[in-house]
């Protein structure tokens, strides 16, 4: 018996055609777009960017904003061998850290977020 699952336009945009990468810290592979781009800054420097737009030049490399697969990139020296030698991640690091305290108020539950206002004192009728 063959059963064929019907899907939404939203599943197929989101499971197929989508260029899969592979992080430098955990080594998951994930959709392009759940990853940061990060590449070398050239010109004999070792820092490493963030490629926001996707699109300097250069050999890039995908690491996912979470703070676990940023340690463990460090901890396997993942930005070096990635990018021939970079090894500077504190503009990585200002990245991921600026991205969890603008994603923090989201986070927030739904109940809190709609909180009833008291009338004042008097105000009743």
């Amino acid at each position: 018996m063959n059963v064929r699952k019907i899907l939404t336009v939203a599943e197929v945009l989101h499971t197929e055609d989508q260029p899969q990468r592979t992080c430098i810290g955990c080594r998951k592979k994930a959709p392009r777009s759940e990853l940061l781009r990060l590449v070398a800054e050239g010109s004999g420097s070792t820092a490493v960017l963030v490629d926001e737009r996707r699109r300097m030049a250069g050999r890039g490399a995908w690491l996912h904003p979470s703070e676990a697969c940023l340690a463990l990139a460090v901890k396997r020296r993942a930005f070096g061998r990635a990018l021939n030698g970079a090894t500077g991640s504190t503009a990585v690091e200002r990245r991921i850290m600026a991205g969890k305290q603008d994603a923090g108020p989201l986070q927030m539950p739904l109940v809190a977020a709609a909180k009833t206002v008291q009338p004042e004192s008097g105000s009743e009728n």
